[in-house]
């Protein structure tokens, strides 16, 4: 079982909603008492919801005693208000649970431990669904493994049945009460082949390109089984009576079959696995909930009875069959796919960052599984902002939200790729201006509103970023064209003097419009400009990079006359012409935003440093609190009494509007992480630090849900900012094109570890270095690394003797803070670059 040292317990289990499913898939979460809760496989979210009567249950008994039988959950915790029938009974709270649990996790892994003084067995769970960076299509199964630990600690034989229900919901249309006429012809059936058997359930109501069509499935590879195609057809409460009466009466399943159900109704079945364990002897059984929604309804933007709904199929549906067929795939490959995501769990979890900058690295990976991310039918990767509870929340790839979601870029490559590519080939109109939502279907009217500067600048940045973890020279050519139309587009408006200030009027991410000069659009636009003269550069047409080049080296040195104040960067605006929704001379959070970025993708100091660094430290000083009892706050709240967290903005030195712009003054984790990870770029660590640490104290099991940082939606894409605590802690810089790779650790120097992912392989980075010698280690885990050189720490570049090895010995020299190599290298799956170095 994978080591997991973050753990949860008591109340702090309350609010854990921990999400299994694939990219692309929807999700089902497994909460901290062990219920399986939100489920969102519907392609719909559906938060809150309780798939009826679907659980764990197991029964044991003892050489000599009397049988046990609980249901895998921690006891239901008050308050206990029911609806005028009591308290919820469709996940089992009104029969026997175990006196307790303590969960543990740490993203793709989800472990239970439950406790009970009367069962003979120990028993733990550990949950996941396959997580493996670069590979999107392994990562993209819609399915979720349980793997029950076993362990009889006892002097005396027991043998056990570990029993899964599952509710057969084909024909739920994905919110709502899990009953009506949606229903109805819904079929059980218990199925074996050579790799898994169980229940495999479908409709005989609805047309395979039906919405609501689609399958289910609960299966196991474990060979000695029992089942139950389907529970007592009764009335009143009979169903989970004969369930349980003969369930704990005898641990076994009495398989009962009926034919497809009634009309608005449907059946529950159950497979139960049995084993034998002696004194000290474990096992490990595993259990899979597969589904199979093909056809995803796009129920948004779209009124009335008449209204025609596109429908298309998931991306996932090109792969699978059916939920069955997902699930054998899992039994055929299930060991590579837990090796290979415990590999990446392990790699990440092996870094010397502090387990808080981990717990929100990982944790915010999630939203990749979640309702907020969709697949479309060739692959293509669309997001929402966030989602609702019945909905998603601000559909269309929002090029500004998206602008700080960094995971992606890194651990699946390949389809951020994707966005790049729907973004310029759907949103662009002819004369460079771009729609900041992709309309769905892919083709469809532009959204009929303003262009964005910031997710249009942010785009270039984004492409630049893209092609240097790819190193692909064609797709660059390819949407090269039509990136230079969008930046080119900054000129006909926002910037129509071209001296590299935006002056127009610039609709951005907290949804209204920036009127005149600001630093939040200018650094993108600023960063922009660098982007599209590197790559200018790159593919040979100088004329075009010196034109950036002027314009930038103009906005920057503008803007510094313009715009600082001495502590930071302001607005400069005309009251008459904009009366409302501006900052003017306020502290805004997000103000150095296209700094961060140009950090990120190795472009350099955008404006004067000194100017930088100090502006930063003003949004610590002026917009850090460390609790909010005295915060008068109008609008949406995220953090509260004796919380931590950064304000989007405040007004140190007075002026603040009478109407500031909306949400001026709320706390947005994937504003904060941007915030933290610039100042550890900066060298403010400790800063830095504390904002992470914050973001995650908000998020402890109690308060709120460790795998949930919500904003406009849940699992809001925003906090996927926090990739950039561990590039910036371990100041990573990479170029596929120049086979370049670089490490500058802000922390623990002198024995430092982290992951580190590109397109093409990912691994384990490692350093450490003394007083009279050092040593590097890069550490291929997945896929492969060309390099031809490395860069190194400051303090390492002293060294008068390297040596470099592979397999052999290999030629290199030192200078210029790097190690350049005779020739390039590749580094592959399982291999070590080892580099020694004498002072």
């Amino acid at each position: 079982m994978t080591i997991i040292k973050k753990t949860y317990s008591g109340n702090h289990l309350n609010e854990i909603a921990f999400p299994l499913g694939g990219i692309g898939t929807g999700s089902v979460s497994l909460s901290g008492r062990g219920e399986l809760i939100d489920w969102e496989i519907f392609n719909k979210p559906n938060k809150k919801s309780i798939l009826p009567f679907s659980f764990f249950t197991i029964h044991a008994q003892s050489q000599g005693h009397a049988p046990v039988t609980k249901v895998l959950q921690a006891p239901p915790t008050a308050p206990f208000e029911g609806i005028g029938s009591g308290v919820l009974r469709e996940n089992g709270a009104g029969l026997p649970h175990m006196d307790d649990c303590t969960f543990s996790g740490e993203y793709p892994f989800a472990r239970i431990d439950f406790k009970d003084h009367q069962l003979s067995l120990q028993v733990a769970l550990e949950a996941y669904s396959p997580f493996i960076p670069l590979n999107q299509d392994d990562s993209g199964i819609p399915v979720a493994i349980f793997n029950f630990h076993l362990h009889n600690p006892s002097k005396k034989t027991v043998t056990a049945t570990l029993a899964a229900n599952l509710f057969n919901a084909i024909g739920y249309p994905g919110t709502g009460n899990f009953s009506g006429e949606f229903f109805g012809k819904n079929v059980n059936g218990f199925f074996k082949d050579k790799h898994l058997a169980g229940l495999f359930m479908s409709s005989r109501k609805y047309g395979r390109n039906n919405p609501r069509f689609g399958s289910m499935a609960l299966t196991t590879p474990w060979k000695n089984i029992v089942h139950q195609s389907h529970w007592f057809r009764g009335q009143w409460f009979d169903n989970l009576h004969y369930f349980w009466d003969e369930f704990s009466a005898t641990g076994n399943l009495k398989e009962r079959r009926y034919g497809p159900s009634k009309a608005g109704k449907t059946d529950i079945g159950s497979i139960g696995l049995k084993v034998r364990l002696q004194p000290n002897q474990s096992a490990i059984l595993p259990i899979y909930i597969s589904w199979y929604f093909p056809n995803f309804e796009k129920y948004w933007g779209c009124q009335g009875k008449d209204c025609a709904k596109p429908v298309w199929k998931n991306y996932y549906a090109s792969q699978f069959k059916d939920a069955w067929d997902a699930a054998s795939y899992v039994a055929r490959n299930e060991k590579r796919l837990y090796q290979e995501t415990r590999l990446y769990h392990d790699t990440l979890y092996q870094s010397s960052l502090p387990e808080y900058v981990l717990d929100a690295v990982s944790s915010q990976a999630s939203i990749l599984k979640t309702t907020t991310c969709l697949r479309l039918p060739d692959g293509t990767f669309y997001g929402f902002e966030g989602c609702d509870m019945e909905s998603g929340c601000c559909q269309g790839s929002c090029t500004h939200v998206w602008n700080y979601a960094q995971t992606q870029a890194f651990l699946f490559p390949a389809l951020e790729r994707s966005m790049r590519e729907a973004d310029y080939k759907y949103n662009l109109h002819p004369d460079g201006e771009m729609c900041f939502r992709i309309q769905l279907p892919l083709g469809s009217k532009w959204w009929d509103y303003v262009p964005a500067a910031d997710g249009q600048m942010g785009g270039i940045m984004k492409l630049y970023r893209d092609w240097k973890l790819s190193g692909d020279d064609q797709w660059l050519k390819k949407l090269w064209p039509k990136a230079q139309q969008a930046l080119e587009y900054a000129w006909t408006g926002w910037d129509k003097d071209k001296d590299g200030v935006m002056e127009g009027i610039q609709h951005n991410t907290y949804d209204i419009e920036f009127h005149g000069p600001n630093t939040m659009m200018g650094t993108f636009y600023l960063g922009a400009l660098r982007a599209a003269e590197e790559i200018a550069r790159y593919l040979g047409d100088d004329k075009k990079a010196a034109e950036y080049q002027k314009v930038f080296i103009s906005g920057s040195q503008k803007t510094k006359q313009m715009l600082f104040n001495g502590e930071f960067y302001i607005q400069k605006y005309d009251p008459k012409k904009a009366p409302k929704y501006q900052f003017g001379k306020g502290c805004l959070a997000d103000h150095l935003i296209g700094q961060w970025f140009a950090h990120l993708v190795g472009l350099g100091y955008l404006l004067d440093k000194k100017n930088v660094q100090t502006a930063l430290k003003s949004i610590f000083k002026y917009n850090w609190r460390t609790d909010f009892k005295d915060h008068a706050n109008c609008q949406r709240i995220y953090a509260l009494n004796d919380e931590k967290g950064l304000l989007l903005c405040t007004w140190p030195k007075g002026g603040r509007p009478a109407i500031p712009f909306p949400y001026s003054d709320e706390v947005w984790c994937g504003v904060e992480y941007q915030v933290a990870s610039h100042l550890i770029y900066e060298g403010f660590v400790r800063e830095g630090l504390d904002i992470a640490q914050s973001i995650r104290a908000r998020h402890d099991g109690q308060r709120r849900n460790p795998w949930n940082e919500f904003e406009c939606g849940n699992h809001y894409a925003r906090s996927m900012a926090s990739y950039t605590l561990l590039t910036g802690l371990s100041g990573f810089e990479y170029s596929a094109p120049d086979k370049y790779i670089s490490f500058t650790p802000k922390i623990n120097a002198r024995d430092f570890r982290t992951f580190f992912a590109v397109d093409s392989g990912w691994g384990l980075y490692s350093q450490k270095s003394g007083a009279k010698k050092a040593s590097i280690e890069i550490d291929i885990r997945y896929g492969q690394i060309t390099l031809s050189k490395i860069g190194v720490s400051h303090n390492m570049v002293r060294a008068k003797k390297i040596s470099v090895r592979l397999a052999d010995k290999i030629g290199a020299s030192l200078k210029d803070n790097a190690i350049t190599l005779d020739k390039p290298i590749i580094i592959p799956s399982g291999k070590t670059l080892k580099i020694d170095m004498n002072y």
